[in-house]
């Protein structure tokens, strides 16, 4: 992807993208693997700008800019692994390392690749790659937002942990590390909870009625 197709300025701060790019890019890679993954990154970047506007510390635009990428790399296709390294892969090229390293990190809560079964569409090389660059990787609270919200987006909105959970399981199945990472997942929502000082399901518009519905 050329950056002129995107339109003007691509970088806000040198380590990710200014909304404008990162909704454009979004736009673009709509176009070449049209799909639910779209609304479900919008989702996540709205749930980590609402969540991280009421965590001290934490740059708000940031989180929401890295969480609408972290699928970027799903542009190539219908894919699984694959569109981890892709993203990163993406985001680095064009000068957006934090990005990048959620493109990467968003999917292991618990720094451990090794219990995902039927999941790598990757060759050896890359599935190395991913699994020293988690391994090693010291988690900050943007990567557990991005983990977080992950799983509080749904395509057609806001949703309770559960309810993603179900959702990923269905069309996916479970592996042996399935219920470690769920009870990790709580265990980020009680961290968030703490740190806000809100049940941050309450920070989430409509999460109740798109959870039942």
């Amino acid at each position: 992807m050329k950056e002129e197709t995107l339109g003007g300025e691509s970088l806000d701060n040198g380590t990710f993208p200014n909304r404008e790019t990162a909704l454009k890019t979004l736009d673009w890679a709509a176009k070449r693997n049209p799909g639910n993954w779209i609304r479900h990154s919008r989702v996540a970047g709205d749930a980590a700008l609402r969540i991280a506007s009421a965590m001290p510390g934490m740059d708000a635009e940031k989180a929401s800019i890295c969480c609408l990428l972290h699928d970027i790399g799903r542009y190539v296709g219908v894919v699984r692994a694959r569109h981890q390294i892709e993203g990163y892969r993406f985001c680095m090229e064009r000068g957006w390392p934090d990005a990048a390293r959620i493109c990467l990190t968003h999917t292991y809560p618990l720094n451990d690749i090794r219990r995902y079964n039927e999941y790598w569409d990757v060759d050896e090389a890359d599935k190395r790659f991913i699994e020293t660059y988690v391994r090693n990787a010291v988690y900050t609270p943007y990567d557990y937002l991005a983990q977080l919200v992950d799983y509080l987006a749904l395509p057609s909105g806001f949703c309770i942990l559960e309810k993603r959970m179900v959702d990923v399981a269905r069309r996916h199945g479970t592996d042996t590390g399935s219920v470690a990472r769920w009870n990790r997942l709580f265990e980020l929502k009680a961290y968030f909870d703490d740190k806000t000082g809100v049940n941050i399901y309450g920070l989430l518009p409509g999460i109740r009625e798109n959870s039942i519905l």
